[in-house]
């Protein structure tokens, strides 16, 4: 993106020596003398398109001024120490210098007034009364709960990187929570237990202000004027979704801070062009491969950022190759500086990020499921012990199933309610009792001595606590109602000896290339073997599905006739055999590094999130996004509601801007192939260059959600519509190029007050505040906004009364009301406040209110922003 804004550092906008700024073209729609084309904020010059610095990193003299300010000489300074003897400071071009040098400083100095009021504004309207609700919203139930884990040290397994999740938890420790609190349910109180949920929901809120003056500074580093950027940030300000979601324990405010910040600095970057190599181009390089890492170390919705920024470094590499005075070595220094900052440094992040997580949490919890045995092992009280790696008849094994993140072989005295109704063989995650089978030949349970078990060998095996054998037969499984899938049960009863349905032949498959051994007979952890059941031909499988409540929701097992391998594998992680020698060699599994651990979970966390399939009342398609089809119900307690929804005119302004540019470039383009040229003053490239990126990374954060099968909410829209917005702004600064300055704020002013009507009109269902049914009603714009009217009261005095009562403070207030009232008489109430008043006045309110009824009349003074 070619930044064209007067506020740029001087050597960026520079024409060359005795060379001025290009008129405009007459047959634009701009004039050579357009009070637009001069206004002080917005000030588009030519690039240096005949020189090379842009490429080489190197300049001539005759390439450029000398960059040296002129000071007036004074009594104590040499009046020639500072003067460049060959300037002629008389020229048009040194005094052109100087007023350009001056309206920098000044641009410079209300641009960082502009954003600190933003920030500060900002701050209000994202923080108004961040106290409420004061219970679990929505995703505090996990994200809070992530925090817990990480203060408990216990591991769990999130579909989201670590980054985001680690900072709140940082925070919630320094707020001094002790991660007692589970955050399990929707409408769990916070009060009670005492939970900083305020610092948290800050933080937060926090990453969201920084958002408005971040989309402010973008707009003006990318060129435009003062009423645009300041359009597009309050637009940022002003969105009820972004507002309900900035404001709560989420992920979604810390990758938008990030992605915003990160499209700032490549922007930083791109302004640096004409001077490659140099130390603000490595910095701001550098910056922006530190924020792509941060970013996808947040979510992986940041991969969206890191290809809108590849997408701009290619066109940008492919204009150097295309340059013939570039020499090839100069062009290889341009590609490995930008493969070292954007992918190198990303990575490099990325991966620190999961180191300081597995640093986080070192002992075994939750999560421990999700992974490998092996990488349990890293966890500290998961250790399982050193077992013998040989595995003879007679021998008691946990056999575990190589697909399907590895659980355990089982069985429990509960039925199968259909079929042949015997007792249940399951999948277990976890190590139980129940798992323990024990190995005999086909034809006795007689063990009289060691005999290894070998490839080919027909066995039985007995289920330890309930004395029955494994067992298969024509009958359908109770969930998977295949022709092809048998139901595998175990049957037995005091006296029975057994039938032909409980053999099963042992095939190795795979074995550990370190162990020749375990090829030929079974060997533990390192033999990889199928149960082929010899009367039905077909293998012991399990798959991911789930029984129901009778079968306390462990994954079935069948047996399958011609089945995938994977998932008709097993092996055995642990054995006892009191016949082995004392001295028989034992074997447990390797601990992997942290690049093994580092991959395995990052795999797990994709099939993990592939899975989430299942529909959700308020998921919505990316197709109902960009013109707010619906939102997301956040909570709802007390005749309040807490629904995300955006701001309406935002949505439909941005989309609409998506729209007419890609329209008006079609234009464009259909006119070029006809031979009419329309420059746009000179404009076009520098509208192409900032709209085209703004529009990629849209579409590169919008697009590929048509792609995902998993749950999707309004929320993963939140990057794109940033996106949208900032070329919104675009629009609107070219709209109103004609414009004088005053005229083109008075438009802003309109634009602004806009959104902010609007986004009143959704105040209580953005803040959880009191609204009326009938209110409500009359806000559902669209048939398709399904916020709950019915959680509301019918006169919002309903409100005012239940605050009040019961609280000092509110007697109190009823009584000076009372007292100045005329023809009135005093209620009991008041004559009673009255009374008691001194005592009422010491008296601390604490004990006439809750903490939460406190805190809500405390909030009754502060203004609706």
């Amino acid at each position: 993106m070619t930044s064209r804004h007067s506020s740029l550092p001087y050597f960026q906008q520079q024409p060359l020596a005795g060379q001025f700024p290009q008129q405009p073209p007459t047959s634009s729609f701009l004039s050579p003398n357009s009070t637009a084309a001069a206004a002080p904020d917005h000030i588009p010059l030519t690039m240096r398109d005949d020189t090379n610095g842009f490429a080489t990193g190197t300049t001539r003299s005759s390439d450029s001024f000398r960059q040296r300010h002129f000071k007036r000489p004074n009594e104590t300074d040499d009046p020639f120490d500072d003067v460049d003897l060959s300037m002629d400071y008389d020229s048009k071009i040194f005094k052109a210098r100087q007023r350009k040098a001056i309206a920098d400083s000044k641009a410079r100095k209300r641009d960082w007034r502009i954003s600190l009021a933003l920030t500060a504004w900002a701050l209000y309207i994202r923080l108004w009364r961040i106290s409420q609700p004061s219970s679990v919203v929505f995703d505090e139930v996990h994200f809070g709960g992530f925090a817990s884990k990480y203060i408990k040290t216990r591991f769990f397994m999130d579909v989201h990187p670590p980054l985001a999740k680690m900072l709140i938890a940082l925070v919630a420790k320094l707020a001094g929570f002790d991660g007692g609190f589970d955050f399990k349910d929707i409408g769990k109180d916070y009060i009670g237990p005492g939970v900083p949920y305020i610092s948290m929901r800050v933080f937060c809120a926090l990453n969201g202000v920084l958002t408005v003056p971040i989309a402010y500074w973008t707009m003006r580093q990318s060129g435009h004027s003062v009423a645009s950027a300041v359009v597009a940030a309050l637009m940022v300000c002003y969105e009820n979704g972004l507002i309900t979601n900035n404001r709560h324990i989420l992920l979604d405010p810390v990758l938008l801070s990030f992605t915003a910040a990160t499209a700032l600095v490549w922007v930083n970057f791109h302004n640096q062009q004409n001077r490659p190599f140099q130390f603000w181009w490595y910095f701001w390089l550098a910056l922006t491969g530190l924020g792509l890492g941060l970013t996808v170390s947040c979510k992986w919705v940041g991969l969206f950022m890191i290809a809108t920024v590849g997408v701009s470094t290619v066109k940008n590499l492919w204009e150097i190759w295309g340059d013939t005075r570039v020499p090839v070595p100069i062009f290889i220094r341009h590609f490995m500086a930008r493969a070292f900052c954007l992918i190198v440094l990303p990575i490099t992040v990325y991966m620190l990020m999961f180191g300081i997580h597995f640093h986080s949490l070192p002992n075994s919890g939750e999560g421990n499921g999700f992974m490998s045995p092996e990488f349990q092992q890293t966890l500290a009280g998961h250790k399982l012990a050193d077992t013998p790696v040989d595995i003879a008849y007679g021998s008691r094994v946990y056999i575990r199933h190589m697909a399907t993140r590895g659980g355990y072989l089982h069985s429990h005295p509960h039925d199968y309610p259909t079929g042949s109704k015997q007792q249940q063989v399951t999948l277990y995650p976890h190590r139980d009792d129940n798992n323990w089978w024990t190995i005999y030949k086909k034809d006795t349970e007689q063990v009289t001595g060691i005999e290894y078990i070998k490839h080919g060998d027909i066995v039985r095996l007995i289920h330890n606590d309930s004395n029955k054998r494994l067992h298969s037969h024509d009958h359908r499984p109770p969930m998977t109602d295949l022709d092809y899938h048998n139901e595998v049960s175990t049957y037995g009863f005091p006296g029975f000896d057994g039938d032909a349905n409980d053999y099963w032949r042992v095939e190795i498959v795979d074995h550990d290339k370190h162990d020749p051994e375990s090829k030929d007979r079974l060997r533990t952890l390192h033999s990889k073997f199928r149960l082929v059941h010899v009367l039905q031909n077909c293998a012991l499988f399990s798959h991911s599905v789930k029984l129901p409540e009778w079968g306390w929701g462990q994954q079935e097992v069948t047996c399958i006739k011609n089945g995938k391998k994977p998932k008709t594998m097993w092996y055995i992680e642990s054995t006892e055999n009191a016949l082995l020698p004392p001295d028989t060699e034992r074997v447990n599994y390797r601990r992997p590094g942290f690049l093994a651990k580092f991959m395995e979970l990052n795999k797990v966390m994709w099939d993990v999130n592939k899975g989430l399939t299942s529909s959700h009342p308020y998921d919505s398609r990316p197709s109902a996004w960009p013109l707010l089809r619906r939102g997301i119900n956040f909570w709802g307690r007390d005749f309040r509601h807490l629904y995300l929804l955006g701001n309406p005119l935002v949505y439909w302004m941005s989309t609409a801007s998506i729209v007419i540019y890609v329209a008006f470039r079609a234009i464009l383009l259909l006119l070029d192939k006809r031979g009419i040229h329309i420059q746009l003053a000179g404009l076009r490239k520098f509208y192409d260059e900032s709209a085209g990126f703004f529009l990629v990374g849209w579409i590169l954060h919008y697009i590929p959600f048509f792609l995902m099968g998993r749950q999707l909410f309004l929320h993963h829209y939140m990057p794109a519509l940033y996106f949208s917005i900032l070329l919104f702004g675009v629009v609107f600064d070219f709209v109103t190029v004609r414009l004088v300055s005053k005229k083109r704020t008075i438009a802003a002013v309109l634009v602004v007050l806009c959104v902010i009507t609007v986004y009143r009109q959704f105040i209580p269902i953005t803040y959880a505040e009191p609204w009326t049914k009938k209110e409500c009603m009359a806000h559902k714009w669209r048939s398709t906004w399904d916020f709950d009217c019915v959680q509301f009261h019918d006169e919002i005095s309903q409100y005012h009364g239940n605050r009040i009562e019961g609280n000092a403070f509110g007697k109190m207030q009823n009584a000076l009301k009372s007292y100045f009232a005329k023809d009135k008489e005093l209620p009991p109430e008041v004559a009673d406040v009255v009374n008691i008043v001194s005592d009422a006045i010491k008296a601390p309110a604490a004990a006439e209110s809750s903490p939460a009824d406190a805190a809500i009349n405390d909030q009754q003074s502060i203004p609706s922003p």
